[in-house]
């Protein structure tokens, strides 16, 4: 009878987890979508910026491969005269044209590069 009693239990707890766990799912998507939207309409809002500033880092995050197709996020982080870096995602032919050290204007939109023009190239 014992046995029963847990297997009983088995059916009781079991569509409860279940529920907990599609309540997860379904949080973490319509935080990331909220999360999203929220981050595009302050980027809208916010001022275009034109800045001085130097290019201190590039990077790039590959995604996928194996048995689905593989794809590159390329980004750049520009130090500001007043010493504040920031980091965009950047377009592969611009990652290809950017270099460390090149001086110029950064064009940005709150976390939205907007584009870079190089005025000196610093080694």
């Amino acid at each position: 009878m014992p046995e029963e009693q847990s297997f009983d239990f088995m059916f009781q707890i079991l569509p409860i987890l279940i529920g907990i766990f599609f309540v997860f799912v379904i949080g973490a998507i319509l935080f990331t979508i909220i999360k999203g939207i929220s981050q595009w309409n302050k980027n809208n809002n916010s001022p275009e910026t034109v800045a001085k500033a130097r290019i201190v880092a590039k990077r790039s995050e590959v995604h996928g491969g194996g048995e689905t197709s593989a794809y590159t996020h390329y980004f750049v982080t520009f130090e500001m005269e007043n010493g504040d870096r920031m980091e965009f995602q950047v377009k592969d032919l611009e990652y290809g044209m950017l270099a460390e050290g090149d001086q110029g204007e950064l064009k940005f939109r709150g976390t939205r590069y907007l584009g870079y023009k190089r005025t000196a190239n610093v080694s």
